[in-house]
């Protein structure tokens, strides 16, 4: 099994202050209107072109590979099954060597129809501002700040990874799951934190949760709000951290919690290992958005990448591409507008006015496609899960893989959970 990455500090990376700043410096950055719900008259030149924005560098890089190998094989796929009205689907060069904003001027200039990234949130805006003024839709694979729903882009941006709050309800589960009663929140201060812990406490209290106070903490100083949760008695306790979990969990032991007890959010999974004391994590459980990638979908990347070492993304990545050319086929057009307009429908979603109820799921281009002589509306399930797309370009359906720790502190893989529509 390759293994899956999730560096949750790096995609989100300076999110409290930079996406904040523009936020509110571009709010009517981009073309106005949602051309996600919005028709579209054919415009295209006939040849759908896919392009990839690589933006992870540094100790990072590694994560371009995986989804460059997953966009080859969705292509692969899609031109095996027929391309895009009998034409092959392209995809363009990719430019890892440049920011973000340059590759995206870069896809404009090569006729990009789609295109697909970035994984860091910080970088959504510089793609969203070049990009959606020309009309072509963004999918990131990996993007999950909150505020990214209502960011202003037109209609031009979705994204096949879940948004951070949407592990709210599956922590509550866990812990209601565990036998919990009570639980508290002892929470990372910042955007992260307190926009997870409000959904926790949110979700807990409506499965009948009783939700003790929350304690925040700042990274490497974490004692005096573990030692508050362990005064509480509470059931269970939910952490929700990033880089300062690994003081969090110390303190969380000092103070007398019991690995049984803790529940992690994304940000905090992590093989533990020597860096906590023997046990400390026995017991403990933690979640990672999307699902392990199957080992005939890994054979397919290594097919495409026999070097490949890590598989982050590259499910989503390979959603993206295939729900892109899945839209361009309802619309039997290639532009950018006819594929914003038509990603809702073939993702099972219902954020379009008149939306019926999802048709069964469809797993793979050619089956979907088949759908769609038969009706206008399919819903495309893949590597990644089940998407349903809503109003904002969000998935409404998201899946967790649900890991339990050892006593080694080391996590194996103990099921999953699905936040939102049941795939």
């Amino acid at each position: 099994m390759i293994p899956v990455h999730r560096p949750a500090a790096r995609v989100r990376s300076a999110l409290a202050v930079s996406l904040a700043a523009v936020l509110s410096v571009t709010a009517c950055a981009g073309a106005g209107g949602n051309a996600r719900v919005q028709s579209a008259e054919a415009s295209g030149d006939g040849v759908l072109r896919v392009g990839l924005l690589l933006d992870n560098s540094g100790a990072n890089a590694f994560l371009n590979a995986a989804q460059l190998a997953a966009a080859k094989v969705a292509i692969q796929e899609i031109n095996a099954a027929g391309g895009h009205k009998g034409r092959p689907v392209e995809l363009l060069p990719v430019h890892p060597e440049q920011d973000t904003a340059a590759q995206a001027k870069g896809l404009v200039d090569a006729k990009a129809d789609v295109a697909i990234g970035p994984t860091d949130s910080g970088h959504a805006a510089a793609a969203t501002d070049v990009l959606s003024r020309a009309h072509v839709p963004v999918i990131s694979p990996a993007n999950t700040a909150a505020a990214l729903s209502t960011r202003a882009s037109g209609g031009y941006y979705f994204r096949t990874a879940a948004a951070d709050v949407a592990q709210g309800p599956v922590l509550a589960k866990l812990a209601k799951d565990g036998g919990a009663a009570t639980i508290s929140v002892l929470y990372q201060e910042g955007s992260y934190g307190k926009e997870v812990s409000a959904a926790v406490t949110e979700a807990a209290r409506g499965s009948g949760l009783t939700v003790l106070p929350a304690a925040g903490f700042k990274p490497g100083n974490a004692a005096d709000a573990a030692h508050s949760a362990a005064k509480a008695t509470p059931d269970a306790v939910v952490l929700v951290a990033r880089d300062g979990a690994q003081d969090a969990l110390a303190e969380l032991h000092n103070a007398g919690v019991a690995g049984s007890k803790l529940i992690l959010s994304d940000g905090g999974f992590a093989r533990y290992g020597s860096g906590l004391g023997s046990g400390v994590l026995d017991g403990a459980r933690a979640i990672v958005p999307g699902q392990l990638p199957t080992a005939a979908f890994q054979a397919k990347l290594l097919a495409v990448d026999p070097t490949l070492k890590d598989v982050s993304y590259a499910a989503e990545t390979f959603d993206a591409v295939t729900l892109a050319a899945l839209a361009a086929a309802r619309a039997q057009d290639d532009a950018g507008r006819s594929i914003a307009a038509n990603l809702i429908p073939v993702s099972g979603g219902t954020g379009i006015p008149g939306a019926g109820t999802p048709s069964a799921p469809c797993i793979s281009y050619k089956e979907c496609l088949g759908g769609l002589a038969a009706g206008p509306d399919i819903n495309y399930d893949g590597e990644s899960g089940p998407v349903a797309f809503d109003s904002n370009g969000d998935i409404t359906s998201a899946v967790f893989s649900v890991f339990r720790y050892g006593a080694d502190n080391n996590p194996v893989p103990a099921g999953r959970e699905t936040a939102g529509r049941a795939g």
